[in-house]
């Protein structure tokens, strides 16, 4: 392999290799290094709306892929404290596509498999241990591979809210959300059918999602927030887990009995769950996915977010290779710019959310008024899916139409 290549993207989840296929589409030399020897399960998001499929499509995946690595999800339904149940459409309900489940087993390696496919060179088990970032632009940016060396004209950050990219950079920041836990794994469907539903419910100081996903399994995500720290140091995250799922609320079309329900694999963690940065981009290096910063996965969308900054950042960096000095500097500001400019209306919306369920009267009212109010919630729906400007959920008429008695 050459000392030095056109692009190093560290990291090969679902953000880097995306980003590696479309710029090897290009012609571009990448390589792509994974410390993880091979793929396994690890805390990530599963329930997407309509638009990361279309996001997916656009990568060059296989429709036929795309249909095997998903499970259509009619309605996921926002479930209170107090029993008010939401259910969110996501422009379903108007003919359109459902939101759906991934199976990140079957798509990751896809994705990564297409990248190969389209000429990238992905390198498993290989760490990254440091990353010389030269502020000038034209130099060649180095990366440490334990005893090994890699040099780059280009070198990105698709690692995750650690991004050891982000860190060189001196763009990383602790998330401003109060420090939480995600615990996330799969179990079986046990029942006969079952529910195609997924649901989000609210508990004390955290959320659970549960979505179903190809291969007769359900996904289960919980958040838990400041208050749950002293019991998970006591008991662990698979006895704190299982006390949460049997907190559950019983349902009629429930699959799966909560409190017995079959894990498919370990519990994997995350904490911190957000990050941010102040830039996402500079001389020679670039931010993708999670390591370009990541709010709340309460709103979703974290995977169409990540897919979209691919596709933003294929178009910098191809156009950054053929630009010297200050011009490629320009090329990866820019790309901030439009990231910011893609993402500003919906963090707002993500905070306003936040600032809700931070007061769970509120939450209750405002859940009550979206039960009772199809139209509102139906925009609502579209806004938190990405399926419509993110504004549209910061319109006074909106927020009146939502909150009047």
């Amino acid at each position: 392999m050459p000392d030095v290549v056109d692009v190093a993207i560290v990291g090969a989840g679902l953000a880097g290799s995306a980003l590696a296929a479309a710029l090897a589409g290009r012609g571009i030399e990448v390589v792509v290094l994974e410390r993880a020897p091979a793929w396994h399960w690890r805390a990530g998001g599963v329930f997407t709306s309509p638009a990361a499929v279309a996001a997916l499509e656009r990568t060059g995946l296989a429709a036929s892929t795309i249909d095997a690595v998903t499970r259509p999800i009619p309605v996921l339904r926002l479930e209170t404290e107090g029993g008010v149940i939401v259910p969110l459409t996501y422009g379903a309900e108007r003919g359109g596509p459902t939101a759906v489940g991934f199976d990140r087993s079957a798509l990751d390696p896809a994705l990564e498999a297409l990248a190969i496919a389209s000429g990238a060179t992905i390198r498993r088990g290989e760490a990254v241990t440091s990353v010389e970032l030269d502020g000038r632009p034209g130099r060649i940016r180095r990366l440490r591979l334990g005893r090994d060396e890699l040099g780059a004209r280009v070198v990105v950050g698709a690692d995750g809210v650690h991004s050891i990219v982000a860190a060189a950079a001196g763009v990383a920041r602790p998330a401003r959300l109060s420090p939480r836990v995600g615990l996330t794994w799969h179990v079986r469907d046990t029942g006969p059918g079952g529910s195609r539903d997924g649901r989000l419910v609210v508990i004390r100081d955290g959320y659970i999602g549960l979505a179903p996903v190809p291969g007769g399994r359900r996904n289960v995500g919980i958040v838990l927030g400041p208050t749950w720290r002293d019991r998970l140091a006591r008991d662990g995250a698979a006895a704190t887990a299982q006390h949460v799922l049997a907190t559950i609320r019983a349902v009629e079309d429930d699959p799966i009995r909560w409190a017995e329900a079959e894990p498919c694999e370990r519990i994997a963690g995350a904490s911190p769950l957000g990050g941010r940065v102040t830039r996402r981009a500079g001389p020679g290096w670039f931010l993708v996915g999670d390591a370009a910063g990541f709010l709340d996965p309460f709103t979703g969308e974290g995977l169409h977010r990540a897919l979209v900054s691919t596709e933003l950042a294929a178009d910098a960096i191809a156009a950054s290779l053929g630009f010297a000095g200050r011009a490629a500097a320009d090329v990866a500001a820019a790309y901030d710019r439009a990231m910011r400019r893609r993402f500003a209306s919906k963090d707002a919306v993500s905070w306003l959310v936040q600032s809700f369920l931070g007061r769970p009267r509120l939450f209750e009212y405002a859940a009550r008024r979206l039960a009772a109010r199809p139209g509102v919630r139906g925009t609502m729906g579209l806004v938190m899916g990405d399926l419509v400007p993110a504004s549209r959920g910061l319109d006074p008429r909106f927020l009146a139409a939502l909150l009047a008695p």
